[in-house]
């Protein structure tokens, strides 16, 4: 007998400064319609936005009094791109305990699940990412452990596990899933707009995988992801007996 138990409470929040807008010589205020919301404007006699391959960069040109001061008692920003900082927060994750016990000989399949939201008030959006602490991702005292889940497609619509194998794997769902994670509603995935209930299965790796992606604000209620897990044994896998241990990284980025 073994159980599994996948960890995920290590969390990376990533923040990102970005300046939105949009400059007028005669008049500084909000502004807003049932199509777009100036977030700020400012009065100034230049600036605007600059690129190239290697970089961005927006300026403003003739404001007075503008940049950080802090003192023990107060912090101000003051100027339009010393105003927009932004904000981002990723909750909710929890340790998921995979259910049931499964038998080293007979095999079977356990199921665990956690939720979490990201919450930003980037107009570009952000993105979540996933990554497991160790390769395989599934290990126990010792030394055994379990191969991460290997797919055939990109990736597998169905959880497949043949005889003799053992395997770990995961699938998000949510309203911001990318487009790998989407299905056509019967076997396929990455096509199609879907986003079936624990289908498109993937297998973990150390090196992040992008599960959930937007390109607008969300705050305040955020969006939520849930990464469902599975640990599937065939029959005369040969699992070694013992308690499991998958730790995951879920890492919120804004764009």
């Amino acid at each position: 007998m073994f159980r599994a138990v996948c960890v995920s409470g290590f969390f990376t929040i990533v923040g990102a400064f970005f300046v939105y807008g949009s400059t007028f010589s005669l008049l500084a205020q909000v502004m807003e319609s049932g199509n777009f919301k100036m977030q700020s404007d400012s009065v100034n006699f230049g600036g605007g936005l600059s690129t190239s391959t290697n970089y961005a960069l927006e300026s403003t040109a003739g404001e007075v009094g503008s940049g950080l001061s802090s003192s023990t008692n107060f912090a101000l920003s003051a100027g339009y791109q010393q105003m927009q900082p932004v904000t981002i927060s990723l909750t909710g994750a929890t340790a998921v305990v995979m259910s049931p016990d499964l038998g080293g000989v007979t095999g079977g399949t356990a199921n665990g699940s956690t939720t979490v939201n990201v919450t930003t008030d980037n107009p570009l959006g952000y993105s979540l990412s996933i990554a497991s602490f160790g390769s395989p991702a599934m290990q126990a005292v010792g030394g055994a452990t379990i191969a991460n889940y290997a797919p055939a497609g990109a990736p597998d619509y169905t959880f497949f596990v043949t005889v003799g194998a053992a395997r770990f794997g995961y699938t998000p769902e949510g309203v911001h899933i990318v487009n790998r994670f989407k299905d056509n509603g019967l076997n396929t995935c990455n096509t199609g707009s879907a986003d079936g209930t624990a289908t498109c299965w993937d297998g973990l790796s150390t090196t992040t995988k992008t599960v959930a992606s937007s390109n607008i604000a969300n705050y305040p209620l955020g969006s939520t992801t849930t990464v469902r897990f599975r640990v599937g044994v065939g029959a005369n896998a040969g699992v070694v007996p013992g308690l499991y241990t998958a730790t995951t990284t879920l890492t919120a980025i804004a764009l």
